[in-house]
């Protein structure tokens, strides 16, 4: 089965690491622990995007896609997992991915396609990863968690010249139910920082991870 990125994709992606794209009404919308978020407004769904700008000053890019695509490892460092998994769902093969949110609000899930290219571009060394959801999958809804049916991200990684790597990270997604602005600017200021360094710890752990395995 077709995953439906194209090579156009994965260009757009990695080419914001050498020139933001922000034409269009993107906006800085805070920067902190050395990364800059920008949002972008989406007057469809009264929504924010955002793309990400980072370093993660001791890991190799390769080492982060590794780390990013190991959903195994993640549960073990992403305290948000709740399940998480990769099967066959009659044909298509698709990721399963329970997201724990703050009590009363209700759990959302996820269920999407990715990719990942390691790229030669005249030399350079790019790690890309598409991620976006997959609604023709037929993977069945639980009644106490609100499926995400609106998700996408993509993720751009390079060395920044020394041991570590430069990040892009593009992402949209529409939680649905009501959610506080509080929570979501909170996810956005704290929450992408805090995953940026917690996937910096995790790649610090990964190959005592694979030796135990």
């Amino acid at each position: 089965m077709s995953l439906q990125f194209t090579d156009e994709d994965f260009q757009n992606a990695w080419k914001e690491l050498d020139e933001p794209q922000l034409d269009g009404g993107w906006e800085l919308f805070t920067e902190t622990m050395g990364v800059k978020i920008y949002r972008l407004y989406d007057k469809e769904t009264g929504l924010y995007e955002y793309k990400v700008f980072g370093v993660l000053s001791t890991c190799t890019p390769e080492l982060c896609a590794d780390v990013y695509m190991d959903l195994m490892y993640r549960k073990q460092w992403d305290g948000y997992v709740k399940e998480l998994y990769e099967k066959d769902f009659d044909g298509h093969a698709a990721i399963y991915w329970e997201v724990k949110y703050p009590f009363p609000l209700s759990n959302r899930d996820y269920v999407y396609v990715r990719e990942r290219r390691d790229l030669d571009m005249e030399g350079r060394k790019i790690w890309v990863i598409l991620a976006k959801s997959s609604l023709e999958t037929p993977c069945a809804e639980k009644s106490s968690v609100l499926r995400v049916k609106d998700y996408k991200q993509s993720v751009a990684l390079e060395s920044d010249g020394g041991c570590g790597t430069k990040v892009f990270m593009n992402y949209f997604d529409n939680p649905g139910g009501m959610i506080p602005s509080w929570l979501v600017n909170w996810a956005a200021k704290t929450g992408v920082p805090g995953f940026l360094k917690d996937m910096q710890k995790a790649c610090s752990g990964y190959k005592n991870y694979c030796q135990k395995k």
